[in-house]
């Protein structure tokens, strides 16, 4: 049984080991692969592991040895589904291996829209306290979150994480999702529609898987709904964001900042409209990379290939035709 990973490096940078995929087959690790390299690489895999190594259709077309496909993310859209399907390979993926890790994330980007810690900081080297005439200082709005709206677009494990830890800072909880489940018992929450939270939240974070049907649905007219003082975060799939809409609106005013984890082509183009955007706070798709959920990720990728072989596959994203 050959099993291949195709872009290793950022699950395992040398502190998370390979060990339990070794007791599974004859494993390769490639750190990353180029777009010429996919095929040759991939051709002599039973089992093929990627992160973000995209897997399209002429690809799959010739991998006449594979059999099962495990992508080591939550999102899968790096892999042609429909052409998995046809071929009759399941393909997984990992939900909520890094909720804890990204909601904490979420946390940190709005605490430093609220208190812009680092730049204080630098400014106290710069000698500014030093040269104050007074005991303190700031140079940007301190603003306390108790009261405000946090509006959660996606209500999956990780939205519901981040609503979790704005609830206990004194938010008040509106939420968009498309499917209603088990509303939390503290108040103040809401259903609304997306509409509605956009007008009304003080803070939005994205929350929800890329599709065909949600491509850039964040864009001018969204966004123009929102509040002057509101702020914008994205730690989901960068593509949901019309990038040059939102650029627009912070630089227009129309909106009082931004922080995105993910943009539409990564890593980031120099191009990227974003860069230059005023009160845009960008960092580099970092939110899952603590060493627990690469140790989750890691776990729950050998627990999915396992139930492959043990012919109950779980977490299958798409619906293979059977070979029979």
């Amino acid at each position: 049984m050959n099993i291949v990973v195709l872009d290793g490096k950022t699950i395992n940078p040398g502190d998370n080991p390979w060990t339990p995929l070794e007791t599974l087959g004859a494993l390769t690790v490639h750190d990353r692969t180029a777009a010429k390299d996919i095929l040759p690489r991939a051709l002599s895999a039973d089992i093929l592991l990627t992160n973000k190594t995209p897997l399209r259709a002429d690809t799959l077309a010739k991998l006449d040895k594979l059999r099962f496909i495990a992508v080591m993310a939550t999102g899968y859209d790096v892999v042609d589904l429909d052409a998995a399907s046809r071929r009759g390979i399941p393909v997984s993926n990992v939900p909520s291996y890094a909720a804890q890790s990204v909601a904490q994330f979420v946390l940190a980007l709005i605490l430093e829209h609220c208190h812009q810690v680092a730049l204080h900081d630098r400014e106290v080297r710069a000698g500014e306290w030093t040269k104050a005439r007074d005991f303190c200082f700031w140079k940007t709005p301190q603003i306390e979150l108790s009261g405000l709206i946090m509006g959660i677009i996606g209500f999956g494990r990780t939205g519901r994480l981040v609503a979790e830890l704005a609830h206990t800072l004194g938010m008040d909880i509106q939420v968009y999702t498309p499917r209603i489940r088990e509303t939390p018992s503290y108040k103040p929450f809401a259903w609304k529609a997306l509409e509605d939270v956009f007008a009304e939240a003080d803070v939005i974070s994205l929350h929800c898987p890329l599709k065909p049907d949600n491509v850039g649905f964040v864009d001018k007219t969204l966004l123009a709904r929102m509040k002057k003082s509101a702020f914008f975060i994205n730690t989901s799939r960068g593509a949901l964001v019309s990038e040059s809409d939102l650029a627009e609106a912070l630089n227009s005013g129309a909106l009082a900042g931004a922080a995105v984890d993910v943009v539409s082509e990564e890593p980031i183009r120099p191009d990227n409209p974003l860069l230059s955007a005023k009160n845009c706070l960008i960092t580099p798709h970092m939110a899952w990379a603590s060493l627990s959920s690469r140790k989750r990720l890691l776990e729950a990728t050998v627990e999915n290939i396992k139930a492959f072989l043990s012919g109950r596959p779980t977490n299958v994203v798409n619906q293979p035709v059977s070979s029979e």
